[in-house]
């Protein structure tokens, strides 16, 4: 009977993973294809194989914007899943997020002292940068959530869990002050700028800002499946992970780290994604019923992408000529998904 039972289970993971895995290829398709300009499937695939016979229009629209998006979508939808699987489970919290330690408002404290504290010369700067200052402010979102990270983990070796997220938490709320001051002496132009970052988009991401932003996603994910045995051990406690060999300090230190790589890299590139940080490791607990992370963690990074995915798809307004903010979207497609996870699963300790 045990072993029908494992037989079942494998067959259902197998289903499970074959079927997102599938939803991911038709959003892939979807989004590829239709947008403000809609083109056919032969079109998409003329353009990706070099057909002479596509209109170069068309082909610069599949290669240069609709690519990139597609790419940027899926791996950062697979790292704020997996940032949020680890973090819940080293906090031991259903409720963290990659955000929880610093990392959106640091974020937010680098581009708003670009943005809104600037000098004139530096918003014709700006401007120079293919128009929009896109490197300018991925460096400074990147540091400024990097120099919070920083605070933040190296508190994490002095003090116990629970308190690392409090601190993370007060070091949110007073960066979250320091920019609605400067948000509030800033000039209509420059608050209009920083506020449209904040409302997250995948689309600024181009092949060359790629070269740095792929292998940085790539290094997180593969690092936290480092961390599957580890991380089993930590849902018990660390008492319990210390009795049974792992190094409870060191495997939180470093699981937060590649966390932070992570939601970081995103948020420098992307700007403040919320959500699927939240959303995805729920619902890979609910659909696999499982809390080891040899499942957990490839199950978050695909429905994580497949969130990611149809929240832009959702976002660009397929036929029209507008961008709705990302953050509204990803919120207003995984809330329903995981109330209704919730209430159905009516227990969630069982799998915490």
């Amino acid at each position: 009977m045990s072993n029908l039972g494992t037989d079942r289970n494998t067959t259902r993971t197998l289903v499970i993973f074959t079927s997102l895995g599938l939803g991911i290829i038709a959003l892939i398709i979807a989004s590829a294809c239709i947008g403000s300009v809609n083109l056919p499937i032969s079109t998409v695939l003329g353009s990706i194989f070099g057909s002479e016979t596509v209109n170069p229009v068309h082909q610069q629209i599949v290669l240069d914007f609709r690519l990139p998006r597609i790419l940027t979508a899926l791996l950062a939808g697979a790292a704020l899943a997996t940032a949020g699987l680890m973090m819940q489970t080293v906090f031991r919290n259903p409720l963290a997020d990659p955000f929880v330690l610093g990392v959106n408002s640091g974020a937010s404290l680098g581009v708003a002292l670009v943005l809104l504290a600037l000098a004139p010369a530096g918003i014709s700067l700006i401007d120079g940068l293919n128009g929009s200052g896109q490197l300018i402010v991925v460096l400074a979102s990147t540091g400024g959530a990097a120099a919070t990270l920083f605070v933040v983990l190296t508190l994490s070796r002095k003090v116990d869990i629970m308190s690392v997220l409090i601190i993370g938490l007060m070091i949110s709320y007073t960066v979250g002050a320091l920019v609605s001051i400067l948000m509030f002496f800033s000039m209509a132009e420059r608050l209009q700028t920083f506020v449209n970052w904040a409302f997250g988009d995948y689309g600024n991401v181009s092949w060359s800002h790629m070269q740095i932003f792929a292998p940085a996603i790539l290094l997180g994910l593969i690092t936290s499946m480092l961390f599957v045995k580890p991380l089993d051990a930590l849902l018990l406690g660390e008492h319990y992970a210390e009795s049974v060999g792992t190094r409870a300090k060191q495997v939180r230190f470093f699981a937060l780290l590649s966390a932070s790589l992570l939601a970081g890299t995103v948020t420098g590139f992307c700007g403040p994604i919320g959500f699927l940080g939240i959303a995805a490791p729920h619902l890979s607990r609910h659909l696999f019923q499982t809390s080891q992370h040899r499942i957990l963690i490839p199950a978050s990074i695909a429905i994580g992408a497949l969130l990611s995915l149809a929240s832009d798809f959702v976002a660009r307004g397929p036929g029209l000529d507008f961008v709705l903010p990302l953050n509204a979207i990803t919120a207003l497609v995984g809330a329903p998904v995981i109330i209704a996870a919730l209430v159905k699963q009516r227990n969630l300790k069982r799998l915490f």
